[in-house]
């Protein structure tokens, strides 16, 4: 019989049975899941395995590699600088980072960033693997490339280039890498078990991640000028460069953050809270609110279907993922399922982190059922 271990309380105990089957069918490999309700983490269990091989148990502090839930923490540090007035949503992005008005961008904004509509959502072809670990040419090579199309006028899911654009951003008015300000600024004050790329102190504690049995399908032809292809194309990283020494040393703020449910609990509840975290504020309440502000909605040039973007986070939308709660929520989801989503309403915060990737475009079956059953407890407790 599969043992989940950590912490739930009574009314929980459906969740904690939901990921006990699916670690004893096998579904899961290895998970861990966590529910903060306004600073009381009611949730914060574990279970399965952190290996293949079903040799390493995950344990307490196992992390994994989060992919594009990585992108919440990324926004994250983005909006302190907001709040710290270092940054506007609504100055040119070529304020702070001179050399980004090339090629037609003088006028685009901070926000279009966070909000995925700035045109920038791959790099332009040809665009390796060793150049997107390589800081300088990444940047440069966004900050000489032309938007896909009209800034501002539609989403386009920035992939991969999202936590380059934001992690410049950071460089260029804090002084610090975004891994650094990450480190100091969220998880530090926080408590929080995250981080962008991984120590080599906490490699052996990093559970290998398993690729999903099946790759979402293809169109037979693909238009090579179509903005899905381009992003595609334009976006190099893979599966098989996840859990290698040279992912694990680079800073890729759209992929390869690390951590647990329990540490992007702890790090994204200060929205959920409102600005506040430990008895701390970190954000402002008005600059929480921004986040709230819709950049985008339509269906999305790279992702194919109806997103509203917010400033940093998607806004809670039935049309995006089943058995989303209404009212003002914000969320990412990661390849393979990962989560965090952020509910100011209920001050609750949700996350789920696994190594076994599910299929599914926006979050697995797996992420959709451990959503619907926290909401559950939820209304009927409320």
């Amino acid at each position: 019989m599969v043992i989940v271990e950590g912490t739930c309380t009574a009314r929980f105990e459906p969740v904690r049975a939901a990921l006990a089957a699916r670690l004893e069918s096998g579904e899961e490999l290895g998970a861990s899941i966590a529910v903060d309700v306004d600073g009381v983490m009611e949730v914060d269990m574990w279970g399965g395995h952190a290996d293949a091989a079903y040799r390493v148990p995950w344990g307490q502090d196992t992390v994994v590699n989060l992919w594009s839930t990585t992108k919440t923490l990324s926004s994250l540090a983005a909006l302190l600088l907001v709040d710290r007035g270092a940054l506007d949503l609504h100055r040119p992005v070529a304020h702070y980072w001179p050399e980004f008005a090339a090629q037609g961008k003088q006028d685009i904004e901070v926000r279009h960033i966070l909000g995925h509509t700035s045109g920038l959502s791959g790099w332009q072809q040809p665009f390796t693997m060793d150049d997107l670990y390589d800081w300088p040419t990444a940047s440069a090579r966004l900050a000489g490339q032309a938007p896909w199309w009209e800034p501002g006028s539609a989403s386009g899911y920035h992939l991969q280039t999202q936590g380059q654009l934001i992690g410049e951003l950071v460089r260029r008015v804090s002084g610090r890498t975004l891994t650094e300000f990450v480190d100091t600024e969220i998880a530090k004050p926080s408590q929080a078990d995250v981080q962008i790329g991984a120590r080599p102190a906490d490699w052996p504690r990093i559970a290998e991640l398993i690729a999903p049995s099946k790759l979402p399908a293809l169109p037979a032809t693909l238009d090579p000028e179509a903005i899905f292809t381009r992003t595609l194309l334009g976006s190099p990283a893979r599966d098989e460069h996840v859990d290698t020494p040279q992912w694990r040393r680079a800073e890729l703020g759209a992929l390869n953050g690390h951590g647990n449910a329990r540490g992007l609990a702890r790090a994204l509840s200060v929205i959920s809270r409102h600005g506040e975290v430990n008895g701390r504020r970190l954000l402002s309440a008005d600059t929480v609110d921004k986040i709230l502000d819709v950049q985008a909605d339509g269906v999305d040039l790279f992702l194919g279907v109806p997103v509203r973007w917010g400033v940093g986070y998607a806004l809670a939308d039935a049309r995006t993922m089943p058995h989303m709660p209404t009212g003002r929520v914000c969320f990412w989801v990661g390849h393979g399922g990962s989560i965090v989503l952020m509910d100011l309403d209920r001050r609750v915060t949700f996350s789920y982190t696994m190594n076994r990737l599910g299929d599914g475009l926006l979050g697995s079956e797996r992420t959709h059922h451990y959503l619907q059953q926290v909401y559950a407890v939820l209304a009927s407790t409320a």
